[in-house]
């Protein structure tokens, strides 16, 4: 029997279809920020940033610079999940210590 014929009796069409390509967006991205305050010492946010985020010195000691003139810096950017355990991670820190140094998460735009 021909293969066409075989695959009408078995009620094919005998086309044979590709499987679909599911397409995903890649995972958002989500920058953490820190926001300025009038009580929080500056070392104590260079040590946030050292600790937290793995800034060396110089570099933990610039953005806490920007914290405090622009009123809010970007301590990093992940994905969702990674981003609000660092904001949960920071703020539990800062409270535990007694300092009202906050960190909040926004879409990377």
């Amino acid at each position: 029997m021909s293969e066409r014929k075989d695959i009408e009796r078995r009620g094919g069409t005998g086309i044979v279809l590709e499987p679909a390509r599911a397409e995903t967006a890649p995972p958002g991205r989500f920058q953490v920020l820190l926001l300025n305050d009038d009580f929080t010492p500056m070392d104590f946010v260079v040590h946030v940033l050292q600790a937290f985020f793995a800034m060396n010195q110089e570099k933990a000691t610039q953005v806490m610079l920007q914290i405090h003139t622009r009123g809010r810096a970007v301590a990093g950017v992940y994905s969702r999940e990674v981003a609000e355990s660092k904001v949960n991670q920071v703020n539990e820190f800062s409270r535990r210590n007694h300092h009202p140094l906050l960190s909040i998460m926004e879409p990377l735009q």
